[in-house]
């Protein structure tokens, strides 16, 4: 049983590794609404934790890792999810807009892993190791483009966690990314249900020809993203560190 930080955990992805972890460890539940995490820790059952937190901001996070710090919190691992750009195809938007994307989803949530990192006590000579996982999207791995904005700050959560992955290993700490393609999460259907309502067709038929380009023919589920970040958390990834890993069906193409 292990203490693991989960970060967007009342999201559709977060939710659903929260469901998959909470049996066998105890959890941090992170994200902005204090009630929804209530609710989500209720449901977990347990003594799981929820805090509330903006990852973006810094006052916040300073706030949380001095909580982190008078509370005693022993971490095994942390489940990053920095907030994603949207869809954008503007290559070079203003000063401004970058500035602000670069604090929400870079800046702000590498310093909460900061504060995480720091409230771990790995012990790799009596097997005890440390897991980190940064989940992100395909756009770290294959410009698209309309994707612009997040081309560039996925790719730098890659060329961060490969740092980390050489500056931690030898405390026995790991640091993986997770890049997700397409992923059926409840706002993603949504989306396609309303283009399918547009287009005058079932969902099923605008799901086909959305993964017609997608070789396994589907999007992935929130449950299968579970399973995967439950086995980089464990002895799975017990040799493994400064991996990016995709999610995407067959999607990418590059060897």
């Amino acid at each position: 049983m292990g203490t693991y930080l989960i970060t967007g955990a009342t999201g559709g992805i977060g939710e659903a590794i929260c469901r998959r972890m909470a049996p066998h460890h105890s959890l941090m539940l992170v994200a902005r609404n204090q009630a929804k995490l209530d609710a989500l820790a209720g449901d977990l059952g347990g003594t799981h934790r929820a805090w509330a937190t903006d990852i973006g901001e810094d006052r916040a996070i300073d706030a949380f890792a001095a909580r982190m710090e008078s509370e005693h919190v022993n971490l095994d691992g942390v489940v990053l999810m920095p907030p994603q750009p949207h869809a954008d195809d503007d290559p070079m938007p203003a000063p401004d807009v970058w500035r602000h994307l670069f604090q929400v989803s870079f800046i702000g949530p590498l310093g909460l892993l900061k504060a995480a990192i720091a409230r771990m006590n790995p012990d790799p000579a009596r097997g005890r190791r440390a897991k980190i996982v940064i989940i992100s999207g395909i756009s770290s791995a294959q410009v698209l483009g309309h994707y612009a904005t997040a081309n560039v700050i996925r790719t730098a959560w890659i060329g961060e966690a490969k740092t980390l992955a050489f500056a931690l290993g030898s405390r026995g700490i790991h640091v993986n990314t997770l890049s997700l393609g397409g992923t059926l999460s409840p706002w993603y259907r949504d989306k396609l249900e309303t283009k399918a309502q547009k287009n005058g067709i079932s969902f099923e038929a605008q799901l086909a020809i959305e993964t017609d380009n997608v070789p396994l023919r589907k999007y992935g589920e929130p449950a299968e993203v579970a399973i995967v970040v439950e086995g980089l958390l464990s002895q799975f990834s017990d040799h493994m560190t400064g991996l990016n890993i995709l999610h995407d069906g067959g999607f990418t193409r590059a060897y």
